[in-house]
């Protein structure tokens, strides 16, 4: 128990708290017209899991230098290709929450 303790203590040392923290917004998935539960971030916000699965293929699809690149991005940045990817989707894909639980 007490060792549980200390390594939660040690772990929560990594992070300044003076360090202004970014978490994701939402209760819903990002994507227009889905009432889907978040699964995943993209950005700041979240998106429900196969929004997430697509977003990954379409970033895939952008080269491996995508990958590389998204993972060094500020928060900001990562909105920007968020949005970028959402432009795509077409809006009569995106299914229903009823569909998805």
């Amino acid at each position: 128990m007490t060792e549980q303790v200390l390594k939660i203590r040690e772990a929560d040392r990594h992070t300044d708290p003076t360090e202004e923290r970014i978490t994701m917004q939402g209760s819903n998935c990002r994507v227009p017209n889905c009432q889907a539960k978040p699964y995943a971030p993209a950005g700041t916000e979240s998106v429900c899991r196969n929004h997430f699965l697509q977003f990954l293929t379409w970033r895939r699809r952008r080269g491996p230098q995508m990958f590389l690149r998204y993972a060094g991005m500020t928060m900001e940045e990562r909105d920007t290709i968020a949005a970028e990817w959402i432009k795509t989707i077409r809006i009569d894909e995106v299914p229903s929450a009823s569909a998805t639980t």
